[in-house]
């Protein structure tokens, strides 16, 4: 017998026919206050759940009592409340692998983007401010043979760091829970600990989840190690950074520049001084937002969400624990 199946994202028509033809779906097309009431009354007899960007804490699953697998097209899992969902004997898949070449590339357009001011100086071209050859006032600085500096060597920092040494020629310093001696090896990176990082790199790279010990990792302490020249880029999640920090050390000239694709508060507010900054270049969580990655993301999920209400271990389970 088909199982019950909420998917609050939509999929393409093969994923969807995929998905249909071994579960009973319930689709909810927009998490607007109308479809959290769908999703509120589908969930009494959901068994699976399928979708991103919508915080699953207790009090919803609690109205899901036959609930056995969520599957996030994400690979953050920050959205959920992961030792409850394991108490319940719930799984919880996500997506990795498959977004890590792309997140990366816009890792890197980002440093490109923030270096040579693109942004900035594409808009004075747009506004009919191109007068002349551009002088000094409007240079930026050279990514070849900088110093790359990645907080977070997972996937992700390693696919950034391959772009950076082999593409770019620039040392790879990098800070992780441990050593990476395939890493070094690989790449001629070195090991810092996160005050030598924050001090020597150029450009200032994070990569990492979002936990409780990552959390307000990067603040005022930290942006005041930083140099004048360095470059900061945040690809990893928002509440990694005291965003305020940030805005001051901006303003103060504490670091040159950033290139952001996560906010503490998404979507960014327009109130927000980081967008009166020139020297900010700000992206809409746009890590793996590529037409091919996403359906690859979509995908694994549909795979993890059919194999785990098969009774079948599923590829990318974020909590064993939970295992009947």
């Amino acid at each position: 017998m088909k199982k019950n199946v909420v998917l609050y994202k939509e999929l393409s028509a093969p994923l969807m026919q995929l998905l249909e033809e071994q579960a009973n779906v319930t689709l909810i097309k927009r998490l607007d206050a109308q479809g959290l009431d769908q999703l509120r009354a589908a969930l009494p007899l959901a068994q699976g759940l399928l979708g991103a960007s919508l915080k699953l804490d207790a009090q919803l699953l609690d109205l899901a009592p036959a609930l056995e697998a969520v599957a996030s097209v994400s690979v953050g899992v920050d959205n959920y409340d992961i030792n409850y969902l394991t108490e319940r004997k719930v799984l919880l898949t996500n997506t990795p692998d498959v977004l890590t070449e792309t997140t990366a590339d816009t890792g890197f357009a980002l440093i490109l983007a923030s270096a040579r001011r693109v942004v900035e100086l594409a808009n004075l071209v747009r506004n009919g401010q191109w007068k002349k050859n551009v002088g000094p006032e409007h240079f930026g600085t050279d990514v070849h043979g900088k110093t790359l500096g990645i907080i977070g060597m997972g996937r992700i920092g390693e696919a950034l760091a391959q772009r950076g040494h082999f593409g770019f020629g620039m040392p790879v310093i990098y800070h992780s829970n441990s050593p990476k001696p395939a890493v070094e090896e690989r790449f001629n990176a070195q090991y810092r600990s996160l005050d030598e990082l924050l001090q020597q790199a150029d450009f200032i790279c994070l990569t990492l989840p979002l936990t409780a010990q990552t959390e307000g990792l990067i603040g005022a302490e930290q942006f005041a190690l930083m140099r004048p020249e360095s470059i900061f880029i945040n690809i990893s999640r928002g509440k990694v950074v005291d965003e305020a920090a940030l805005i001051h050390a901006l303003q103060q000239g504490q670091i040159r520049a950033a290139g952001l694709d996560v906010f503490e508060r998404e979507p960014l507010e327009l109130t927000s001084p980081l967008l009166q900054l020139d020297n900010v270049v700000a992206t809409p969580h746009i890590g793996s937002a590529t037409v091919e990655t996403r359906e690859a993301m979509a995908r694994c999920a549909v795979d993890n969400l059919l194999a785990a209400l098969a009774g079948e271990r599923p590829a990318n389970l974020v909590n064993p624990q939970a295992l009947r």
